[in-house]
């Protein structure tokens, strides 16, 4: 119980409880009740100002979280987009330069890159950050198509050019093991049979009779005769304007209309038709045009033993046909 009030009767001489009543009573009791709505209301107001409330705290707490897992993503694209801008370097400065391809244009890799319908960039005015990672991420995802559809052409393209390389002539038809001699005599010489001046249009690898022949590149044998002139002679047909000859055979080892790979067994050195020595005349025609072999078999030696070849067989200015 609350205490009384008590106040001194000097009539009685005792202090008796005094009990507010009428007025007085309820002028305290609004006083009281004033002063208590003053107070609950200033503790209210504080409390709110300075004090977050659970659905503020737990709010602050999941923004907190996505502001996090949005600079991961951040991060993310820049790296992705990092990662593709290699790859699109090396599309165009190495391997389309290795397939004698012109790089993609500017205007191909960048279209459809500029805007979006997808988002509203009146509602994301107030989040630059927000839209410009989603144009970023549209840009990445076009560009990454572009690339994809960039590489298959690639691979396309590459497995064209792996049969046309595997078509061309680029290696020796005699064996180095088995060559005692090179004649660089392609173009004019004084033919050794007829001893007038004649076009030479191959070389001749001087060997023993019976050294095996290869085929210089993959084709299929259009002829292979004796001719008055070549001897024993086989044409193989590589395509891609490529076309071989080896005259002067002992034997062959293919027949007509046969395919052959680089590197087979296609015949053996022989001394047949216009020929002085055992030796093989080798040819090659690009586009119906006779062109210098020498040019397309230097992948066989070094630089040093190219050059030897090549320094040795000047000295000798003679054909064997």
């Amino acid at each position: 119980m609350g205490k009384a009030l008590y106040r001194y009767n000097p009539t009685t001489c005792r202090y008796e409880p005094v009990f507010l009543e009428g007025r007085i009573f309820w002028k305290k009791f609004s006083l009281l009740l004033i002063c208590s709505s003053v107070l609950a209301i200033a503790g209210y107001v504080f409390t709110v100002r300075y004090f977050d409330s659970y659905d503020e705290i737990r709010l602050m707490q999941q923004n907190h979280e996505l502001k996090l897992s949005w600079n991961i993503l951040h991060q993310r694209i820049a790296e992705a987009q990092h990662q593709l801008d290699v790859l699109i370097q090396k599309d165009d400065h190495n391997y389309r330069v290795i397939l004698d391809t012109n790089p993609l244009p500017l205007s191909i890799r960048e279209a459809g890159t500029g805007g979006s319908e997808n988002i509203n960039l009146i509602a994301f005015a107030d989040f630059r950050y927000l839209s410009n990672d989603h144009f970023a991420v549209e840009r990445l995802k076009h560009q990454a198509d572009v690339e994809l559809q960039s590489f298959q052409e690639l691979s396309a393209l590459l497995d064209e050019k792996l049969v046309a390389w595997a078509a061309r002539p680029a290696i020796q038809p005699i064996s180095n093991s088995d060559l005692e001699k090179l004649h660089l005599t392609y173009g004019q010489r004084l033919h050794p049979i007829f001893k007038v001046w004649k076009d030479h249009k191959g070389l001749d690898f001087a060997a023993q009779t019976g050294k095996p022949v290869y085929a210089t590149g993959d084709g299929t044998v259009g002829m292979a005769y004796y001719s008055d002139s070549y001897g024993k002679v086989i044409f193989i047909d590589h395509g891609h304007d490529f076309e071989t000859r080896y005259a002067h055979l002992s034997d062959f080892a293919v027949s007509v209309g046969q395919r052959v790979r680089r590197g087979q067994l296609i015949g053996f050195v022989g001394n047949t038709g216009n020929s002085v020595a055992p030796h093989l005349h080798y040819e090659i025609l690009f586009a119906g045009q006779h062109v210098n072999p020498l040019s397309f078999f230097q992948r066989d030696l070094s630089s040093s033993e190219y050059q030897k070849l090549i320094d040795a067989g000047s000295q000798n200015g003679i054909s064997l046909d």
